[in-house]
C-alpha cells in the first residue's frame, strides 16, 4: 500500500495545528489562569480534556487497543468528515462505496467537494468487489464500507474486505456501528496488520448513548494523530465524557440489552413473517430489521397514524418496497404487531 504520509492532502501534512491552553499543559494544578475561564460555576465553567486521556484509557482497556490509536468523535460522523478532508483532495480526489449504505458518507464527500462512486450491492446484498477495485483509480483515496451494513442488515463476507484492504492503495474505512449485534467478530484486532484500515464504532447503538453523540475511530496512531491534529480544539465535552465514562463501567448492562435485543429481533422477525402483506424479512446481524413488503407508503403511513414511526427505504438501490425496523423494547415491538395485525384485518 502508499506510504501514509503521502496519502495526506499537501496542506494537512503542512498544517501547523492549533494549540489550546490545556494542550500545552498536563497533569494537576490547583490554579488554572491560563485559558480565559470564569472562574465560577464549576465544573462546567472549566474547558474539557481536548485529548480525553481517561476517556479513551477506559475504552482502550475494553477494547484491547492501545490509546493511540483511538479517535473520539461528536458522533462517527465527525470521523468520517475528518478522514475525507485529511485524505481527499476537493475536486481531484475521489471516493469509492457500495449502495445501498450509509448516506452520510456522501453528505461528507459532497460538503467536502469529493467525487463519490457509487458501486452496486449484488442481489445477495454482497459487496462486488472486483467492480469496487475497478471503480477505483490513481485519485481514490478512500473506499467505505459499512458492516454491518445499513439499511441491509448484513455482515460482508471477511474475505472480501481482506482482500480490499491487501490490494487498495488507500484508506479503507470499516463502519462497524452494529458490530455488537453481529455474529461474526469485527477486525479490530487486524489493526497491526493493516495501517490503512480506519474502523468506526459508536456508543450510539449497543451502548444506548445516541444523544449523547460520541464515536470513536480506531487506526494506526499516525492516522489518529492526524485526525486529532486537525479536530476542532475541543470536539468532546464534558458532560458527554462524564456520562460515557460512567456507563463504561457497567459493561454487563450494555450485554444484557444487546442479549435482550437480539432476542426480541428473533420474535419480531417471527412475528413478521406471519402477515400476509410481509414479502420477505432479510436475515440481520444489526438492531434492525429490513422488510420487504407489499404496500411500503401505505404501511409506513398507516403506522405513522398509530403513532409509530418506522424507516421508508423503499427509494433505496435494491429495496424496492423495503421498510427499516428498529427492534424495541418487547412493549414497542408488541405494539407495533399489534398495529400490523389491525392493518391486516382493514385490509381484508
Amino acid at each position: 500500500m502508499a506510504d501514509l504520509n503521502q496519502l495526506l492532502r499537501d496542506n494537512i501534512r503542512k498544517l501547523i495545528p492549533y494549540s489550546s491552553a490545556r494542550n500545552e499543559y498536563k497533569g494537576d494544578a490547583a490554579v488554572f489562569l491560563d485559558a480565559n475561564e470564569n472562574p465560577y460555576n464549576e465544573p462546567v465553567n472549566r474547558y474539557p480534556d481536548p485529548l480525553q486521556i481517561q476517556l479513551k484509557e477506559q475504552i482502550a482497556h475494553i477494547k484491547n487497543v492501545s490509546p493511540e490509536k483511538i479517535f473520539l468523535g461528536n458522533g462517527s460522523d465527525e470521523a468520517i468528515d475528518l478522514i475525507i478532508r485529511a485524505f481527499c483532495e476537493p475536486r481531484t480526489d475521489n471516493i469509492v462505496a457500495v449502495d445501498p449504505t450509509y448516506g452520510m458518507y456522501k453528505v461528507c464527500a459532497d460538503i467536502n467537494g469529493v467525487e463519490y462512486r457509487k458501486v452496486l450491492l449484488t442481489p445477495a446484498f454482497d459487496p462486488d468487489i472486483e467492480s469496487l477495485l475497478e471503480k477505483a483509480d490513481d485519485n481514490t483515496k478512500i473506499i467505505f464500507l459499512c458492516s454491518p451494513n445499513n439499511p441491509t442488515s448484513n455482515s460482508f463476507p471477511r474475505e472480501g474486505i481482506i482482500r480490499i484492504l491487501k490490494t487498495f492503495k488507500g484508506i479503507v474505512v470499516l463502519d462497524e456501528a452494529y458490530i455488537d449485534f453481529s455474529s461474526g467478530k469485527g477486525f479490530l484486532q487486524t489493526l497491526a496488520e493493516f495501517p490503512n484500515l480506519v474502523i468506526l464504532q459508536t456508543f450510539s447503538k449497543a451502548w444506548g448513548m445516541a444523544g449523547i453523540r460520541l464515536g470513536m475511530a480506531f487506526a494506526d496512531p499516525f492516522i489518529i494523530a492526524v485526525l486529532s491534529k486537525i479536530k476542532y480544539p475541543y470536539n468532546i465535552n464534558m458532560l458527554t465524557m462524564e456520562i460515557a465514562l460512567k456507563s463504561l463501567k457497567s459493561i454487563k448492562g450494555k450485554e444484557q440489552w444487546v442479549a435482550s435485543i437480539l432476542h426480541q429481533r428473533d420474535i419480531l422477525a417471527r412475528e413478521l413473517k406471519s402477515f400476509s402483506f410481509i414479502v420477505k424479512v432479510f436475515p440481520s446481524d444489526a438492531n434492525f430489521l429490513l422488510v420487504k413488503v407489499d404496500q411500503p407508503r401505505e404501511i409506513y403511513q398507516y403506522l405513522i397514524s398509530r403513532k409509530i414511526i418506522i424507516r421508508d427505504r423503499s427509494n433505496a438501490s435494491l429495496c424496492d418496497g423495503c421498510l427499516r425496523i428498529t427492534v424495541g423494547t418487547p412493549d414497542e415491538n408488541a405494539r407495533l404487531t399489534e398495529a400490523l395485525k389491525d392493518y391486516q384485518e382493514i385490509r381484508s
